[in-house]
């Protein structure tokens, strides 16, 4: 029998009395395994080799999970410093645990999201309370980190894992271990004899030009076999749907907007006329620059006319916030919590110049908060700004520019309800149902721009104004129950590479 080199090698290193693995096989003829299956399944096709195949999982760690083994979980951290330092009977500041603790940067958002969901205790207005009957000893995900760095990773708990791999503290692999045995054909051909055949696995120029390709012997292909499955680069959802979005609202006569994702907390809050001790301006909710820490360039009239809106109001009745206002405050820089900062510089003219009513602008842009992580929040994610700048509108206006806007998503069934916000009045939030667990999700808010708003910018008519959460629209267009899976660190490649795109 002629066989090409690889088969007839195979066959020979085959047995007919124990199973061998492709991986042994390869090793002893000194060959790559991809080359040895190859020829295993050209040589079963034959019926000289039986080929069987097994199913394996393997679970590593990665090198985030690698250094919480070696230092411990962040919840599991901070629950012991809680306890060290008492919260176990009183609540104690957040900023006297996280040294003892020894937390910083990501880790601290990793222990504040775990905290609370494995029932360490409890964190409010950032004190923490440790509950007394808590066991860290006992944390199911901290003991599957042993098990998986000890080699014993598919035998601890399904749920433990899986919490693991949705935080990326280990990597789990699918793999396929094939083996192959001698049939009685097999061992009939060896002891009549194998021929090693000439062959050529691929037509060359050098055949061409020649002539000898009419003398070789060509391989054949096993067009049925295995081959690795190889996953194309190819748009995100999420990014799908900001395109979308845009294409609509361009579509319904808007502009869009550009700016900095690092602003001055001027532009961010006060010329929104957010009072500057405002909680949400407070270090636990945005996010502060220490280098730079300040804008140099501010329009000082604008500076001037919004400092006054502060402290004493508009108009005959207004009366300000009665709180200090502070210009070195409104000149700190942050990323942006919300991209209104990109409505005020435009409403303002510092962006394109003096607007004249009517204007529609819009953007789809990143923004930045100090949230606590859940299935519909996130440190960052895209919101969906836009504002409406003309004569004598009305909340009739605003509540059909939802209507129209949402209704090019198939979503015909938002709520409104009434709100109350610094910067706009009258307000409403808009709610949506969620298509696979009916709940009601809060997906944006909006209202009319206040006097004290308008006045300071120089406009003299009215401006209608929304904030929408993308990844919101995007959770009651496809069903997602946890942002989460589509977005960020954690997200689930899988479905990213197959989830249907909703036209």
């Amino acid at each position: 029998m002629r066989l090409p080199q690889a088969q007839a090698a195979v066959l020979e290193a085959a047995s007919a009395t124990e199973s061998r693995t492709v991986e042994a096989l390869a090793a002893a003829l000194d060959e790559s395994p991809t080359a040895v299956t190859r020829a295993a399944f050209e040589l079963a096709d034959d019926g000289l080799l039986d080929v069987e195949e097994e199913e394996r999982e393997s679970v590593s760690l990665t090198e985030e999970g690698a250094e919480y083994r070696e230092s411990g979980l962040p919840e599991v951290r901070l629950y012991r410093a809680a306890v060290d330092a008492g919260a176990d009977d009183d609540p104690v500041s957040m900023g006297e645990l996280l040294g003892a603790a020894g937390l910083d940067g990501p880790a601290v958002d990793i222990a504040l999201s775990n905290f609370a969901r494995k029932g360490y205790g409890r964190i409010e207005s950032g004190a923490v309370e440790a509950a007394p009957d808590a066991d860290p000893e006992s944390d199911a995900e901290a003991a599957a980190l042993d098990a998986v760095a000890a080699g014993d990773g598919t035998d601890a708990p399904e749920d433990a894992l899986d919490a693991l791999e949705r935080r990326g503290l280990v990597r789990r692999e699918a793999s396929t271990a094939r083996s192959v045995t001698l049939t009685d054909a097999g061992v009939t051909a060896l002891m009549e004899g194998v021929e090693v055949a000439d062959t050529v696995g691929a037509l060359t120029p050098d055949l061409l030009t020649s002539g000898a390709w009419r003398d070789v012997e060509f391989t054949e292909y096993n067009v049925e076999a295995d081959a690795e499955t190889v996953h194309g680069g190819r748009e995100h959802i999420l990014r799908q749907t900001a395109n979308r979005v845009k294409d609509v609202l361009v579509g319904m006569g808007f502009q869009e907007m550009e700016g900095p994702h690092v602003d001055a907390d001027f532009w961010i809050n006060d010329a929104l006329f957010m009072p500057q001790d405002h909680p949400a301006r407070t270090h636990w909710d945005r996010f502060a620059l220490s280098d730079p820490r300040r804008i140099d360039h501010l329009p000082e009239d604008l500076v001037e006319r919004v400092r006054r809106a502060h402290l004493e109001g508009v108009g005959e009745d207004g009366e300000g916030y009665h709180s200090p206002w502070d210009e070195e405050f409104a000149r700190a820089l942050a990323l942006r919590g919300h991209t209104t900062s990109l409505s005020m510089r435009y409403l303002s003219g510092d962006a394109v110049g003096d607007l004249e009513p009517p204007q529609r602008y819009f953007s789809v842009e990143k923004v930045y908060r100090n949230d606590t992580l859940d299935a519909t929040h996130l440190l960052e994610f895209f919101q969906i700004e836009g504002w409406v700048m003309a004569e004598d509108l009305s909340v009739r206006d605003l509540m059909g520019t939802f209507e129209e806007f949402y209704s090019q998503f198939g979503i015909t069934d938002i709520q409104f309800k009434p709100h109350y916000n610094p910067y706009t009045e009258p307000s409403f939030e808009l709610f949506g149902r969620h298509p696979e667990t009916g709940e009601i999700i809060e997906i944006g808010n909006s209202g009319i721009f206040r006097p004290e708003v308008l006045e300071p910018l120089g406009i003299d008519c009215d401006v209608m104004a929304w904030g929408l959460a993308l990844e919101r629209l995007l959770m009651l267009m496809y069903g997602f129950e946890d942002i989460r899976d589509v977005h960020g660190t954690l997200c689930d490649l899988d479905l990213l590479r197959t989830v249907e795109v909703v036209h």
